[in-house]
C-alpha cells in the first residue's frame, strides 16, 4: 500500500482496502481511479455540495458512488454507520491491500468518526481499540462526541 498516493486534504491510509480524508476535487478522484479505487463513499450532506458535480466525475470514472449524509453529531447513528458497513463491505470485496475505497467528508474527521462508530457497533471493537480506529481515520473535532457515543 506504500506506493498509493493521494493528494486529497487529511489523507489517511487506515486500513487495507481504504483510503480516509477531506473533499478531494476531480483530478484526485481521476488518480483515485487510476491506483484502482473502485467505490467513493461521500458522507457530506447535499447542503455541502462540491462545486462540481461529485456523484457524475466519480461514474464517469468508472467507480460507483455512495452517499450516507453526516452533517454532525445527530448523524452519527446505527442506521448510517450500518449504511457504510455495508458499502464498505461492497466496495472492499478483492481490493486485497490496495485501496479500493475512498471515504471523504469535508476535513476526513466525520469519515474517522464514522469508523470508529463501525468498530465499536458493527465489528465488535472495544471503545478504545475503535478510537484508536477512528483517529488513525481522521477523527478529530468529534471525538469527544464519538467517545460518549461508545460509552453508552
Amino acid at each position: 500500500m506504500s506506493d498509493f498516493l493521494l493528494d486529497i486534504p487529511n489523507v489517511c491510509t487506515p486500513g487495507s482496502g481504504l483510503c480516509t480524508g477531506g473533499r478531494p476535487r476531480p483530478e484526485h478522484l481521476a488518480s483515485a481511479a487510476r491506483q484502482g479505487v473502485k467505490m467513493v463513499v461521500n458522507l457530506c450532506p447535499p447542503a455541502e455540495a462540491a462545486d462540481y458535480d461529485e456523484a457524475a466525475v466519480v461514474a464517469g470514472l468508472g467507480m460507483r458512488y455512495v452517499n450516507i449524509p453526516v452533517a454532525g453529531p445527530a448523524d452519527l447513528t446505527l442506521p448510517n454507520v450500518k449504511a457504510l458497513a455495508h458499502a464498505l463491505e461492497a466496495g472492499q470485496q478483492g481490493a486485497g491491500d490496495r485501496p479500493a475505497v475512498l471515504l471523504h467528508c469535508a476535513s476526513g474527521n466525520r469519515a474517522g468518526a464514522m469508523l470508529a462508530l463501525k468498530a465499536a457497533w458493527v465489528d465488535g471493537k472495544p471503545a478504545a481499540e475503535a478510537l484508536a480506529i477512528g483517529r488513525a481515520a481522521g477523527l478529530t473535532a468529534l471525538d469527544g462526541v464519538v467517545s460518549h457515543l461508545l460509552a453508552g
